[in-house]
């Protein structure tokens, strides 16, 4: 389950790892290569919600992990092949293709988590899942460079070719993601038949007007998802050369500086979801990673003091806010529409990613790093504002966002005591039903095989009238 999104987010950053040789074998501006982002994220702004929808209704998890999966790989490798015939239309197209099953298999693996741990660790698990995720991205920026320049070393010279095999080899890791998601699909569907399990289905029609039922704190979590992660992901794709004309690192300092994010959410992030898990108050956990992260920001923009402080503190914010932010989802649905929330969380955020992708590139082109790191500010700022009105809005309301993990338990064993005595009064209601219905007597039960057989019964029988006839021997 972890492995799934591995591949998906090693190439997700492929352009992040290698901006200087994209910008130069393909000739590109700062506003285009940030394009490469924004492809990906537009198809998420629809397809994220329907992909969510179409694992709930129309595919279920397992056939639509594999299908989102193979999307993947698909799309890198038209990535790849844009860059090998020198065509960065076709480049742009992979990416789109790439983004079509990237964010519904991120979708689908948090249903997946849901599914089978959902009072039970579920922090945990997300911190898992975005630790081995972020390994991919890890590895990415700091091994794609080294490939790039062993492939330079084989072919003898830099350009469109060396690019585009550089780019073919670390789709590799796509169809390791794919691999993980068949041997997922199987294990998933055995443990079904040993436990007796149907899992992702409840019975429940889901509409698409669903969406405007959706509660003020799930749209606050929206919110601070979309702000927060706008603030973060453009900063890291645009980082390593921001490192490199600011601070005077070299390449390969750059490219460790810029992973670091990655590198400290990797191991910390089951580490914050147990936290969260053990303690609760989630509320407080998201306001404290994105106050930190407003703090790195600032830092950033406005000083020259040591970037590794401000990216390790953006490295430890991200993981905490991961762990905290993402699980707050199934405290505020119901479970039949899981799915459809988190697709729509993930569509929102790519549209904010899109938009925010293509402004950073022009405000870079134009303005420079200074009023980048300041927007970026901005969008944290945001994200605070809506933190603080979901702390108020979940108290006022009496959610439950920001309970302890102990006061969660309990309540949580007190509805299952409830449960458990309105079936148990159910069963009894069909009990004590089943003892005053009359049973059907001899002259009733041959009368009704004659019926049956076609035989013409008599004007004057009614098939009640055995019964009313036992009923009046009751009074």
């Amino acid at each position: 389950m972890c492995f799934l999104g591995f591949g998906s987010y090693f190439c997700y950053d492929n352009p992040a790892a290698l901006q200087t040789q994209v910008q130069r074998d393909m000739k590109a501006n700062t506003a285009q290569f940030m394009s490469l982002y924004a492809w990906y994220s537009w198809p998420n702004v629809v397809l994220c919600f329907f992909g969510g929808f179409l694992i709930d209704r129309v595919f279920g998890i397992r056939l639509g992990t594999i299908i989102f999966s193979i999307f993947v790989c698909v799309g890198q490798v038209i990535f790849a092949l844009g860059a090998l015939l020198n065509t960065f239309w076709l480049m742009d197209m992979g990416r789109f293709v790439f983004g079509i099953g990237g964010e519904s298999l991120a979708v689908a693996q948090n249903t997946y988590a849901v599914s089978w741990f959902k009072g039970k660790e579920l922090n945990l698990v997300f911190g898992l899942q975005l630790s081995m995720a972020r390994i991919g991205s890890t590895v990415n920026m700091n091994i794609m460079a080294w490939i790039y320049s062993r492939v330079q070393d084989l072919l003898g010279y830099t350009g469109p070719s060396t690019l585009g095999l550089t780019l073919m080899i670390g789709g590799v890791t796509c169809l390791f993601s794919l691999a993980c998601a068949l041997i997922l699909a199987y294990l998933d569907r055995r443990a079904e038949k040993l436990l007796c399990k149907e899992q992702g289905k409840t019975g429940e029609v889901i509409k698409l007007t669903d969406v405007k039922d959706f509660s003020l704190s799930l749209w606050l979590i929206f919110i601070i998802c979309v702000c927060y992660y706008a603030a973060v992901f453009p900063f890291i794709g645009l980082g390593k050369v921001f490192f490199i004309e600011k601070f005077r690192f070299s390449s390969q300092e750059a490219s460790a500086i810029n992973s670091i994010v990655y590198i400290i959410s990797a191991p910390m992030s089951p580490v914050f979801g147990l936290l969260v898990d053990k303690v609760g108050k989630n509320i407080i956990w998201v306001l404290c990673a994105v106050i930190t992260t407003l703090a790195s920001h600032i830092m950033l923009a406005f000083t020259f003091w040591n970037p590794w402080i401000a990216m390790c503190l953006l490295g430890v914010a991200y993981s905490l806010l991961a762990c905290a932010l993402w699980p707050m989802v199934a405290f505020v649905v119901p479970e039949h529409q899981l799915g459809t929330a988190y697709g729509f969380m993930q569509s929102i955020q790519n549209l904010g990613l899109a938009i925010i992708a293509i402004a950073a590139g022009m405000i870079l082109d134009t303005r420079g790093y200074l009023f980048l790191e300041v927007f970026f500010s901005a969008c944290v700022c945001l994200s605070l504002i809506a933190v603080v009105m979901l702390y108020f809005v979940n108290h006022l309301m009496g959610g439950e966002l920001n309970w302890s993990a102990r006061k969660r338990e309990k309540m949580q064993k007190v509805a299952a005591t409830e449960a458990e005595e309105q079936e148990r009064l159910r069963r009894q209601n069909e009990d004590d039903l089943a003892k005053l219905r009359p049973k059907a007597d001899d002259f009733s039960l041959r009368n009704k095989y004659l019926s049956r057989l076609g035989a013409q019964l008599p004007d004057t029988y009614s098939s009640y009238l055995s019964t009313m006839a036992h009923r009046s021997v009751l009074k």
